[in-house]
């Protein structure tokens, strides 16, 4: 008994130990958005400081800030909206209907999500530019949906295989089509996987840099490209950067957070079998 005590303690020592050195740039990044730049640069570092609200000023009152997060909003939320919803019909078709191909079409979407984005950058940016979707939210929007849409229509496949078919079954005995099913059954029921593909696709829609530099202009940057306009040739401006970047990560916190019973359930649906 005492030996599963001692155990159990070592096990929380560890997890304590590892969620401070995991939380410590999240820290360091937070505190320097709140120090000036003689404190966020002395040696030794200053633990304790006169916190100031300097830098939330200069970052949310220039460089059009509310342009970038608007945009930034408006492309991760029309991309979530999309990728999700496709991904839904497309997992039904897959894990319901028998069609030529299936196998092949439903092995070759995690190989997709495989590659990595910075590849595509320059077949994306040659294409849209041929079809006149660069400097716009458009491109960026369809960018997004088709990175993600494998990933999803992978996880939103696995929630529909575990339901039973006998409800589906059911349903259509009674007189519902294959769309009411969808829409009255099915998506009610893998609400958590719902969830998780929207968590997922959100932040990565939200947090994403490269696509964006190369897609976007002045007018229709997000978020993330604008952390680099603080890299100037006069100097890094760190409490600028660390001030956008944590104005940056709470959307994206807000919105896990608020959705974290859904995740767990979803992770936890998905895993489980039976």
């Amino acid at each position: 008994m005492r030996s599963k005590r001692i155990a159990m303690r070592i096990r929380y020592f560890i997890v304590g130990v590892s969620a401070m050195i995991s939380l410590l740039p999240i820290y360091v990044m937070v505190t320097t958005s709140f120090k000036t730049r003689v404190d966020a640069f002395s040696i030794p570092p200053k633990w304790f400081f006169s916190p100031t609200i300097q830098n939330y000023k200069e970052v949310l009152f220039s460089q059009n800030f509310s342009r970038y997060f608007m945009n930034s909003l408006i492309i991760a939320l029309i991309a979530t909206l999309l990728s999700v919803g496709i991904g839904a019909f497309a997992a039904y078709a897959l894990a319901r209907f028998r069609f030529m191909g299936k196998g092949i079409f439903t092995g070759s979407t995690m190989l997709l999500r495989m590659i990595p984005p910075v590849i595509l950058v320059i077949p994306i940016f040659i294409l849209w530019s041929k079809i006149g979707l660069t400097n716009g939210k458009s491109g960026l929007i369809l960018t997004y949906i088709a990175l993600n849409l494998p990933f999803n229509i992978w996880v939103l496949q696995t929630f529909i295989s575990e339901l039973p078919i006998e409800l589906e079954e059911a349903a259509l005995i009674d007189g519902c089509s294959d769309l009411g099913i969808f829409f009255r059954i099915i998506l009610p029921l893998i609400a958590p996987g719902l969830s998780v593909a929207s968590i997922f696709t959100f932040r990565i829609s939200w947090n994403e840099f490269i696509l964006s530099l190369v897609l976007t202009n002045r007018y229709t940057r997000t978020l993330p490209v604008a952390v680099s306009l603080y890299l100037t040739d006069v100097g890094i401006e760190w409490g600028q950067i660390t001030a956008i970047a944590t104005l940056i990560a709470l959307p994206a916190f807000i919105f896990t957070f608020t959705a974290a019973k859904s995740l767990i359930m979803g992770m936890t649906a998905g895993a489980v079998k039976g």
